[in-house]
């Protein structure tokens, strides 16, 4: 994980306006973007949480009881923590070739846990956006 400059301030609930101000505009849409897809795709409101003096503020989307990914807002950017079980990794495995060689990077990198790895994947672009449609 990259370091960045995030939302740490517990006592400081973001606005849409204070992401937008953090993102800048070409990322707000991007996010925009990823956020009315996980809404769509998985008809779920994220929760937006303080995740930890570390990482700040995010929006935590959750389906039952399993948690899809988190969305962390960072200045110029933004950055998706997914958690990948030893299922979702093996069924990711024929899939592996058509994600990007930055995608492919971080999963090979991401410390591998005894239930799965944490990718912590920063999207500075809107490029990879469909890596993580790809992977959730």
């Amino acid at each position: 994980m990259q370091k960045s400059e995030r939302l740490l301030d517990r006592d400081v609930t973001p606005t849409s306006r204070s992401i937008q101000d953090i993102l800048g505009k070409r990322n707000f849409s991007a996010w925009e973007k990823i956020k009315d897809y996980l809404g769509h795709a998985y008809e779920i409101e994220p929760d937006l949480q303080f995740y930890g003096k570390k990482y700040g503020w995010c929006y935590k989307y959750r389906k039952v009881s399993k948690t899809l990914c988190c969305l962390f807002p960072e200045k110029g950017s933004f950055t998706a923590l997914i958690t990948l079980g030893r299922k979702e990794l093996e069924k990711l495995n024929p899939d592996f070739s058509k994600l990007s060689p930055e995608t492919q990077q971080v999963i090979n990198k991401a410390h591998p846990y005894h239930d799965g790895k944490w990718l912590w994947i920063r999207l500075p672009d809107i490029g990879n956006i469909k890596d993580v449609k790809r992977l959730l």
